[in-house]
């Protein structure tokens, strides 16, 4: 039994986890992870890097054959097994050391093992052969522990062993036919992969696809994983999941069946909280961690002591790699300010607070074509109580995407708040719109006055054009 004291305390060692380390050991803290997988966590293994490695190769072949002059150099197929291999360099075959030596180069010490919560800044943790740390924290703990894939209520379905996107992810062979329960962003990203393979793919999602963006990116994208061969099955759900000798089949509300030789479950996610000793802090077990803008938890008992905080997916603000490192830094260095008495900026902006939650998050799905988007949508801003005026344009019709592909099909739009007039939200859809996207979030997240844009002179011909085709039809205020 081992008793170690450290500044800062994170249960988690992800992407997120070792950012928020990272910025309290550069200010001047202490700072230790607890894991109990790979270090590196989500992302690095089983998410972003191994999802968008099978996206890529795909993409970029159907990218040459859309170009004249490419389509005639292309005389053959997609190689999957060098894909797979491609996927695996990602990941590092799923070996952490490469991760382990930046930790301790950062100086940031490593405890490997099941973190959980036994009071006030107290942490203990369980290694694989039941060895038991216990670490006091002197200012913080942090909970970066991430979340699971959310399993839907449906007969049947436990039992028949089916995939999360961690099976996806790392799969070493590509089934003959795969079955994908749900219409978000990893049940459409992973359509295209697996469509991309040769595997006959069926999508069921009781809504259309990809629900919390503009309606045309869903119906975009739609068109286009129906033209890869995907079967799409909107406006159903399975009522029953069995797993015989053909397969998986899933009996669906409108009366038909699917077989398929695996099925796919992405329907969202849930907290990794149910074992983490979050009734030794008052607080419920198994929910999301509500924090506040500097991502110190929400309770009573902690804000009178203020000590622990909750980054990433866990505190259910944004569930994006990216948006959970933006928290890192922000609680990284306001944990630091606050343990050595600095000036804590913690209003709207600040160094310390993470206000782009709310209201400025970027994201990309990566499906064919992509989906960009930061901010607001035309309907979530209308919700939100904006006066609002919509603009929309063909990105086929701008010269740098028609230079990009021929027949390049994509559109864009543009939710501006007409009282302030700034940009609440953009969205593109199209062949590599993801590298438009930053574009678009310094403008939102910069309240960027319409009138300003204007002098922001897009280069030709490239894509980027785009923004004066918008600012045009909206007009000069």
């Amino acid at each position: 039994m081992t008793e170690t004291e450290f500044d800062l305390i994170v249960i988690g060692a992800g992407a997120v986890a070792e950012n928020v380390a990272d910025r309290a050991v550069q200010g001047g803290l202490t700072a230790v992870l607890i894991e109990s997988e790979l270090v590196g966590g989500e992302c690095s293994y089983w998410a972003c890097m191994p999802s968008k490695a099978l996206l890529r190769s795909g993409i970029a072949l159907r990218a040459a054959r859309n170009v004249e002059g490419t389509r005639e150099a292309v005389t053959g197929d997609l190689d999957v097994a060098a894909t797979l291999r491609r996927r695996d360099s990602f990941t590092s075959d799923w070996d952490d050391q490469g991760q382990v030596d930046w930790v301790e180069g950062a100086g940031i010490s490593l405890v490997r093992g099941h973190g959980r919560l036994t009071g006030v800044k107290t942490v203990s943790v369980e290694a694989a052969d039941g060895t038991l740390t216990h670490l006091t924290a002197r200012h913080a703990v942090v909970v970066s522990t991430g979340s699971d894939p959310l399993l839907p209520d449906i007969p049947g379905l436990a039992e028949a062993a089916p995939w999360t996107p961690r099976e996806a992810t790392s799969a070493k062979t590509i089934p003959s036919s795969l079955a994908i329960i749900g219409g978000g962003v990893v049940a459409v990203e992973m359509a295209t992969a697996y469509a991309s393979f040769g595997c006959e793919v069926t999508v069921i999602a009781r809504g259309g696809l990809l629900g919390t963006q503009e309606d045309f990116a869903g119906e975009l994208v739609a068109a286009s994983l129906t033209e890869l061969g995907a079967t799409l099955r909107l406006g159903v759900s399975p009522t029953s999941v069995s797993r015989g000798d053909d397969g998986v089949t899933l009996e669906l509300s409108d009366g038909s069946s699917v077989t398929a030789a695996e099925v796919l479950v992405a329907t969202g996610r849930q907290p990794r909280t149910t074992d983490i000793g979050a009734e030794t802090v008052g607080l419920p077990v198994g929910d999301w961690l509500d924090v506040d803008d500097t991502l110190l938890v929400r309770a009573e008992t902690n804000h009178r002591h203020g000590w622990l905080y909750a980054v990433g997916d866990v505190n259910h603000r944004a569930l994006l790699t990216h948006q959970g490192k933006y928290q890192a830094r922000a609680a990284g260095d306001v944990i630091a300010a606050r343990a050595l008495g600095k000036a804590v900026h913690d209003g709207a902006w600040g160094t310390h607070a993470a206000t782009a939650d709310h209201a400025a998050v970027p994201q990309v799905t990566f499906s064919d074509p992509e989906v960009a988007s930061v901010g607001l949508t035309s309907s979530a801003a209308e919700k939100a109580g904006f006066t609002t005026r919509v603009v929309d344009y063909d990105l086929g019709s701008v010269a740098g995407a028609s230079l990009q592909a021929d027949g390049y099909t994509g559109k864009a739009r543009m939710v501006v708040d007409e009282k302030r007039k700034v940009i609440l939200g953009v969205t593109f859809v199209g062949q590599d719109v993801s590298e438009m996207l930053h574009a678009a979030t310094i403008a939102v997240a910069g309240e960027v006055p319409i009138d300003r844009l204007w002098h922001a002179v897009p280069a030709y011909p490239t894509m980027n054009e785009i923004w004066l085709r918008l600012l045009e039809t909206y007009g000069r205020p």
